[in-house]
């Protein structure tokens, strides 16, 4: 049998998976020496490069002293925690990467409780060695606590720990940073010898699992997952046990390996192996894919349910078609519809009596607003909608989504955060004081972080920091969490904004727009220091006479107005108004444009 190691890189946001696996692949000799080599290779598309995290499960392998390693580099955020549970089902080891200075954080908690669930085998990476602030020795007494607190058996408790640089490319078994050498081979031995091979059947029949999917135009759909008895070769006819215990036989129209960066086409491959399949055009995760006549299914895998759905739409406003190529609904169905061939935890339906709005679900903003911005990318123009939790009747009673939330800021600004989150229903479980930073925990409704972060942020001045996790569902919290406080400054006119329009509105709120930006009726053009929406006229001119020169209107000075990003605007809107996505802009307006039938209907409201 083959000598393979199957092990995933669990971590926090920003703790460094993502730039490990780029030195494991650079010291295994897996690159060439001439070849041309970015950084954070793992991360293959352009928005997990702009923003530096990791959005989709990628597959890797290197091959160090005769031993075959598989490496599967999952996300750290919270959004795409799916995916981390069912790798857990693929592997027989973690790396547990810790940042050196931060330590445990609630998406290590996680993370690490998936895969003490799925019992596999930890090794503690300790990251980021190199920072003067690193604190070694405490953070893995933190570790130790959080095993202990997740209920880690004694076994799982012995694990050992490696110290490293990854930006640095140095390592070593000692927390002494000044041990510390070039290279990754304490890390490459220790998963041979320490993490078990995968403990399989190589005689019996066969049986592999997808836990992944992927797509591409050529073949389709392609389950991605490990052999879990037996051996599996391209072209032969298998039976694939459904989900619903139906059975499907269909040909292996082609298999494919992992090794460095490349998918490599292969033709045999046996238990253990991490391998992608295609020939059924549904295939679904979680399904066994069996010799025909022995099915024998393993037990489904769990996928998350979607916590939150927007309405994505054709655009209406009247600058639809200006900026870009992709308007109709069909087009943005299709390209829905797509995107669920390879992200299990999105949901697309229709929505009654409107064919031109689809109900999108997803597992949280970041997943939705991802979605959002590829789709923008690829020239599609779309109108979206705020946010929603989903309910769910459990026993009887109607519940919402709740998630733990651990947040860091200096002591000077708790007590605004305090009362922030008090008016969001969430409850502090607790608070502790860190040399002038407080660290507090709370469990907050879903619907209450909508809109959250971008306040938090303003509130902080940038210093605070908030990380939340999926805590489970739970008994309905109060009506009021959830929309923003503070009114909207709305066009009333089509045209060019002007500085003259623009100066004399200045007292009544903050913009988010220029002089010269094109505006139109029902468009949110600043926000009213009041609770009330105001409707302005941001195009008129000044009157010229013949005393006043044509030249003064440009003395005007203007406060800079405020960014829009994708983020912030769907964080911001209320469920009356709807964001504008194109490839160049980001539009917030009103569901109703023309200026008289919305104060008709928020009359009879």
């Amino acid at each position: 049998m083959k000598n393979i190691r199957n092990v995933a890189i669990i971590a926090h946001v920003d703790h460094g998976k993502t730039t490990i696996v780029d030195q494991l692949l650079k010291y295994s000799g897996t690159f060439r020496d001439n070849e041309q080599v970015d950084t954070r290779v793992m991360d293959s598309n352009d928005i997990e490069r702009e923003r530096g995290i990791t959005i989709l499960a990628k597959t890797t392998a290197i091959d160090h002293n005769g031993c075959r390693i598989n490496i599967l580099d999952t996300p750290g955020h919270a959004d795409f925690g799916g995916e981390v549970e069912r790798i857990m089902n693929m592997v027989d080891g973690v790396l547990l990467v810790v940042d050196a200075y931060e330590g445990t954080m609630p998406q290590t908690r996680f993370v690490l409780k998936k895969a003490l669930e799925a019992k596999v085998t930890p090794i503690l990476v300790v990251n980021k060695i190199d920072k003067d602030t690193a604190r070694p020795k405490e953070v893995v007494d933190e570790v130790i606590d959080l095993f202990i607190e997740l209920g880690a058996d004694i076994d799982q408790l012995d694990f050992p720990v490696v110290y490293m640089s990854a930006i640095n490319g140095t390592s070593s078994l000692d927390p002494d940073k000044t041990t510390q050498k070039p290279g990754m081979d304490p890390i490459l031995d220790m998963i041979v010898d320490y993490i078990p091979s995968p403990k399989v059947d190589i005689n019996g029949s066969l049986q592999f699992q997808p836990a992944l999917l992927d797509y591409n135009d050529y073949v389709g759909r392609i389950g991605i997952g490990v052999v879990k008895r037996g051996k599996i070769k391209a072209n032969e006819m298998v039976s694939c046990v459904r989900l619903d215990g139906s059975i499907k036989q269909f040909r292996i129209a082609k298999m494919f390996g992992f090794i460095g960066l490349k998918k490599i086409e292969i033709e045999e491959a046996e238990a253990g192996d991490i391998i992608a399949i295609s020939g059924l055009p549904d295939i679904s995760v979680g399904e066994t894919v069996c010799e025909v006549g022995k099915e024998d299914a393993l037990p489904i895998l769990r996928i998350d349910e979607p916590t939150l759905q927007m309405t994505f739409g054709v655009n209406t406003s009247p600058f639809v078609g200006r900026e870009g190529k992709i308007v109709t609904a069909r087009k943005i169905l299709e390209r829905l519809q797509k995107e669920t061939e390879r992200d299990v935890s999105l949901r697309v339906d229709l929505v009654p009596n409107d064919s031109e709005s689809f109900i999108v679900s997803g597992r949280g903003e970041l997943h939705l607003s991802i979605l959002i911005e590829n789709m923008r990318r690829e020239g599609f123009e779309l109108q979206v909608s705020k946010p929603e939790i989903i309910k769910k009747e459990i026993n009887g009673v109607i519940c919402e989504p709740f998630e733990d939330v651990q947040i860091d800021v200096p002591e000077e600004y708790v007590g605004s955060v305090i009362e922030a989150l008090g008016n969001r229903e969430g409850t502090m479980l607790n608070m502790e004081n860190k040399e002038n930073q407080v660290r507090l925990n709370y469990v907050v409704p879903s619907r209450g972080l909508i809109g959250f972060s971008t306040e938090f942020m303003t509130m902080t001045k940038g210093y605070g920091i908030i990380n939340h996790t999926f805590k489970e569902y739970s008994k309905l919290a109060g009506d009021s969490v959830g929309e923003r406080k503070l009114g909207v400054l709305v066009s009333m006119e089509n045209g060019k904004s002007t500085a003259y329009a623009l100066g004399q509105l200045e007292d009544r709120g903050v913009m988010f727009i220029e002089p010269g930006t094109d505006v139109y009726e029902g468009m949110i053009v600043g926000e009213h220091t009041h609770e009330n929406d105001l409707a302005v006229n941001v195009v008129k001119g000044k009157n010229l006479t013949n005393t006043r020169s044509a030249g003064k209107d440009h003395t005007v000075v203007l406060k800079r107005p405020r960014l829009l990003s994708l983020e912030y605007c769907l964080d911001y809107i209320n469920s009356d108004e709807l964001v504008e996505v194109t490839p160049v802009n980001f539009r917030m307006r009103k569901r109703i444009l023309n200026t008289a039938e919305r104060k008709k209907f928020d009359s009879r409201k």
